[in-house]
């Protein structure tokens, strides 16, 4: 998965350099936006089957796309953030995650414009750039920042940030950098990977239904603060 996102983020460095120039032009980066996804999918599909030519893959743009192996699905999304992307607003990833037998056992989270890669897998850890990840450690909740939906309102007692690729938010309660994260209507391709980044830098996060890929409802936190986030912003999760 490191090998196979760093290729791939060759393209969106470069894509990206260039739609700065298109945002002054005439042509469309909508369109440009959509290419520079579909082309990172095709390295990611053909550069994965080459290890696993039997998996299958699944991403939010394109579907369910099986081969032999039915029960090992690699779970991805080219540009998480693509309206960031878009904008020219430099804060997107590239995330892969494995589903095997209807669980989560590896992600991968990319951020090509900083070169940071958040990495984990099932009983091995969590990993940022080779160093090991905690969640934070903070209790007073005054201290503590949160990616929070924008429907559940303005929460004056906790500090939010909201800075559009869900992806990049979770693996940021991952890394410490948040201390939770409640968002609504999201994509398993968004959150598959921060999932397990998630649960094994120790962090606190909802059950899934893994077989429903779309409208899930993600609630990610650490054992410190999970109570009193959860009473401050009168979440309730439906499993």
């Amino acid at each position: 998965m490191i090998k196979v996102a760093e290729k791939a983020s060759k393209i969106l460095i470069r894509d990206f350099g260039e739609l700065e120039k298109l945002q002054v032009s005439d042509k469309s980066p909508n369109d440009f936006v959509k290419n520079s996804a579909l082309k990172v999918e095709k390295i990611i599909i053909e550069e994965i089957r080459k290890a696993r030519p039997n998996y299958s893959f699944f991403n939010k743009k394109t579907g369910l796309r099986q081969f032999k192996d039915k029960k090992n699905i690699w779970i991805f999304d080219p540009i998480n953030g693509d309206k960031n992307f878009l904008h020219g607003v430099p804060h997107f990833a590239i995330s892969i995650a494995l589903l095997s037998h209807n669980e989560i056992i590896s992600g991968l989270i990319f951020d090509p414009i900083k070169n940071e890669m958040f990495y984990a897998e099932k009983n091995n850890g969590a990993f940022f750039n080779n160093h090991r990840l905690r969640v934070s450690k903070k209790k007073n909740i005054e201290d503590c920042l949160f990616a929070l939906d924008e429907r559940l309102g303005n929460k004056e007692e906790i500090n939010i940030r909201k800075l559009g690729s869900v992806a990049l938010d979770m693996a940021y309660v991952a890394a410490g950098r948040y201390d939770g994260l409640f968002q609504k209507n999201i994509n398993l391709c968004e959150v598959a990977a921060g999932m397990i980044l998630v649960k094994e830098s120790g962090g606190i996060i909802n059950d899934l239904e893994l077989n429903n890929q779309n409208d899930f409802t993600i609630y990610a936190t650490t054992p410190d603060v999970d109570i009193k986030f959860k009473k401050i912003t009168n979440i309730e999760l439906e499993n």
